[in-house]
């Protein structure tokens, strides 16, 4: 006859072994974790990396994970199912092995900075439920593919520092849920397709984008808030609607070929455009005064241009203002004085390197030297430097 406490352990045996059965990791799964470590090469996995404790004599979703898959992977609620692939920056180099597509509950890839090299798998593109895809600083090189789009829950693409080449997929414009997107620090060319319509961030620093910029491209992102595109062959005129997108809050186009700035007055009302860097292009004309009356203004960078004429003193009123660069330029006339008083609203940045009077030798904001007379005489007397007005 069974006693009590008989019945009760032989309850809990039961629980224990169902519990068993319901930690068992996808066996598809598994195999892909399997050939995920199996295209890196075991050189690059050191003692102390998540990949050493991917031990597949044990389940990776069974807990607790004293020894084995220690880190680098998380499953869901019901332990089959692998959701979360996160490696440690440790040096792993080798490929991706295309059967990551069998992943398919999987909704954090990320395997930044590492040493993986080779072409992206097209089949990675896949995946139905991936959230944020960072591939940031490895050696992957050819091209973004087309099918990128068939990511339809993407909220978070990194591809930066790496080396691919070729044209952005017009089918960008397709991830309608993507709010980041840094592809930074790559070998891209050609122009920056249609935008998806609420991304936020937009970052495509030092790569060799050209052309002109198109308000097509942007007309559905209007929920841009950082658009970073310093560093490439952009050129031609920074047109007014750019201006006009209503959530940005920061520009970077610093280091392109721009020559000229289009800037409306009804731009600056409501805006919440914090820091604007357009140093080291070629951009003649006026300081645009409409710059002043931006609200929330606090960073302006135009160093480096071809810029002439006086500051306007719309800008040494303007107390949001705490770092301008103006320096590089041809400007004149004396800088206002309200720049060098006393106080605790001082600017900061350079107006050095122009063709200014009076400049104070002691502020810091003068420095370096201003032209030499010989130089600003020239230009002006021989016409160059000169350009439209701007506003």
């Amino acid at each position: 006859m069974k006693t009590p406490s008989n019945s009760l352990s032989l309850l809990l045996f039961l629980l224990s072994l169902s519990s068993l059965v319901q930690s068992l990791t996808s066996p598809s799964d598994i195999s892909a974790l399997k050939a995920f470590k199996s295209a890196v090469k075991p050189s690059s996995i050191t003692p102390w990396s998540c990949l050493a404790s991917w031990n597949f004599s044990v389940d990776p979703c069974a807990l607790p994970r004293r020894t084995f898959f220690s880190c680098g992977l998380l499953c869901n609620s019901a332990a089959t199912r692998i959701t979360q692939l996160t490696l440690d920056p440790a040096g792993y180099s080798g490929t991706l092995s295309p059967l990551l597509s069998r992943l398919t509950q999987l909704t954090i890839l990320d395997i930044s900075d590492n040493s993986f090299s080779g072409l992206i798998p097209s089949v990675i593109f896949s995946l139905p439920n991936l959230q944020i895809l960072t591939l940031r600083s490895n050696s992957f090189t050819g091209s973004i593919p087309p099918s990128i789009s068939n990511l339809k829950s993407l909220e978070s693409l990194d591809f930066s520092h790496n080396s691919l080449a070729g044209n952005l997929p017009k089918s960008l414009h397709f991830l309608s849920v993507l709010r980041r997107l840094d592809l930074s620090f790559n070998r891209l060319t050609g122009s920056i397709p249609k935008l998806p319509p609420n991304l936020l961030e937009l970052a495509l620093k030092r790569n060799s984008i050209s052309g002109y910029l198109v308000k097509s491209s942007f007309s559905d992102s209007t929920q841009l808030e950082v658009i970073e595109l310093s560093e490439n062959s952009l050129a031609g005129t920074l047109p007014a609607w750019f201006f006009l997108l209503p959530s940005l809050q920061q520009i970077n186009l610093a280091n392109n070929s721009l020559t000229r700035l289009e800037i409306s007055p009804a731009a600056a009302s409501g805006s919440d455009l914090v820091a604007v860097d357009l140093g080291f292009n070629r951009i003649e004309g006026n300081l645009p005064v409409n710059f002043a009356s931006y609200p929330a203004l606090s960073s302006l960078s135009l160093r480096y241009n071809r810029l002439r004429g006086a500051i306007p003193l719309e800008f040494s009123k303007k107390k949001t203002i705490k770092r301008l660069y103006l320096d590089g330029n041809f400007l004149t006339g004396k800088p206002p004085a309200a720049f060098f008083t006393s106080g605790d609203d001082l600017v900061s940045g350079s107006l050095g390197n122009n063709c200014l009077q009076g400049c104070p030798v002691s502020s810091q904001l003068c420095a370096p030297s201003q032209k030499p007379n010989a130089v600003c005489k020239e230009v002006y007397g021989s016409g160059r430097g000169k350009g439209k007005p701007m506003t």
